[in-house]
C-alpha cells in the first residue's frame, strides 16, 4: 500500500516525546508535513530533523504542524529531541502500523543484505486531510527547505 497525491492521508493516532499523543485527524484544519525518518541520532536523520528545526519558524509562518516518525521508542524520542533541540512532535511508531499504511516500510539493501526499513519519506497534508505532497527516497541537503516552499504555496 501506498500513499499518493490526492489520496485522503491515513488516520493514526500515535504515542509522542513528552508522553503525550498526537491523533492526525485531531489536528482539523492544519496542515500537515508528515516526516519518515529511519532512526534517531543516526547521521542523515539528525541532519534532516536540524534541517526542518532550523526553518521552523518558517513552518510557523504556513500555520503548518511538522511531526516526525520512526519506529523508535518514545524515550528514544526524548532523547534525540532533548540532544538537538527540536522544537516539533516526535511520534513513535513501534508497531510499524503506520509506517505500513504510508508505504514507507520497505525492503532495502546495504552491502548486498535485504532487509526491511523505513524509507525516508515526506507527505504535505493539506487542512482537510488530503495528500498534496509526497517525496519518497529523501535526499536530505535542501529536503526542509523544499517542502517548507510546497507548504507556503499550499
Amino acid at each position: 500500500m501506498s500513499v499518493e497525491l490526492g489520496d485522503q492521508a491515513p488516520d493514526f493516532t500515535l504515542p509522542t516525546d513528552g508522553a503525550g499523543n498526537v491523533t492526525l485527524s485531531k489536528l482539523g484544519g492544519k496542515k500537515v508535513v508528515l516526516y519518515f525518518y529511519p532512526k534517531d541520532d543516526t547521521s542523515g536523520c539528525t541532519a534532516e530533523a536540524c534541517g526542518f528545526r532550523d526553518s521552523f519558524p518558517d513552518y510557523g509562518g504556513t500555520g503548518a504542524v511538522v511531526i516526525g516518525i520512526s519506529k523508535d521508542s518514545v524515550a528514544s524520542h526524548d532523547k534525540f529531541k532533548k540532544k538537538h533541540g527540536l522544537p516539533f512532535i516526535l511520534a513513535s511508531d513501534t508497531g510499524g502500523g503506520v509506517c505500513e499504511k504510508y508505504g514507507v516500510w520497505v525492503e532495502k539493501s546495504m552491502y548486498g543484505r535485504k532487509y526491511m526499513g523505513i524509507e525516508r519519506a515526506t507527505f504535505l497534508i493539506d487542512g482537510k486531510g488530503v495528500v498534496r505532497g509526497v517525496w519518497h527516497k529523501v535526499r536530505v541537503p535542501g529536503h526542509a527547505a523544499e517542502v517548507l516552499k510546497a507548504a507556503q504555496a499550499l
